[in-house]
């Protein structure tokens, strides 16, 4: 399915794809076919991998299989269990300047929703919005083989964010949420993942609600000379 054809949304170049990419937090509840998802997948499977030993492994939900995972993970959630995964996507402490990046973008999120500092409830009510993909018709959970080593999972990164370029191209936009892996147990049980695959993260895919406040969030980027070092050029 192509997008909506008064949608200004989509991407036309490359760069305009990349530097458009944001993390979209509420998306409308127009529909997205099959066969988009279908090639947006191919197009990211084109990322490189060590080998070419491709160690992406998807699966897609939408409808009422979406909205049974979603329920099951949100009841978890309220319920006040303490979620666990099986790897550390951040460190336990997080020292200087990741650590004022992190406040920064928390602040600014919550700023947009009228959530002030304190108000713990609204804060978990806004996190639990993750397992609902943020209302996007498409959620997307993704896995890869125990077995594997990190260079596998680098791999892997490159294969999700030609998922999210290639969705500009097509006026979509999307959310990676590591929040899932905290309930890999639940999306296991509910998706019938075997035990050989780790639960990296979720996707949420869809077309973005750009009158909701929280979708005005740009965050902001280092320049380049604070993280590139130059030799010789």
């Amino acid at each position: 399915m192509n997008a909506p054809a008064q949608n200004p949304d989509i991407a036309e170049t490359v760069e305009d794809a990349i530097a458009s990419r944001r993390s979209i937090r509420r998306f409308l509840p127009t529909p997205v076919s099959r066969e988009t998802v279908t090639e947006l997948l191919a197009l990211a499977s084109r990322a490189p991998s060590g080998t070419n030993i491709q160690p992406w492994r998807v699966t897609v939900i939408g409808g009422e299989a979406k909205a049974t995972l979603s329920a099951a993970i949100l009841e978890a959630h309220d319920g006040g269990g303490k979620p666990e995964r099986e790897y550390n996507y951040y460190p336990l402490e997080f020292p200087e300047p990741y650590l004022s990046r992190r406040r920064k973008i928390g602040w600014d999120l919550y700023g947009l929703l009228g959530i002030k500092r304190g108000e713990k409830e609204k804060m978990h009510a806004q996190h639990g919005r993750n397992f609902e993909f943020f209302d996007a018709p498409v959620g997307m959970i993704f896995t890869i083989d125990r077995m594997l080593e990190i260079g596998s999972w680098l791999d892997f990164g490159m294969f999700l964010e030609n998922i999210m370029i290639a969705a500009r191209g097509k006026g979509l936009h999307t959310c990676p949420q590591a929040a899932f892996a905290n309930y890999h147990k639940i999306i296991r049980e509910r998706l019938d993942i075997p035990e050989d695959e780790v639960v990296i993260c979720g996707m949420s895919l869809g077309y973005a609600d750009h009158a909701a406040p929280e979708n005005a969030l740009v965050t902001e980027r280092e320049p380049v000379e604070s993280f590139a070092t130059f030799i010789d050029f």
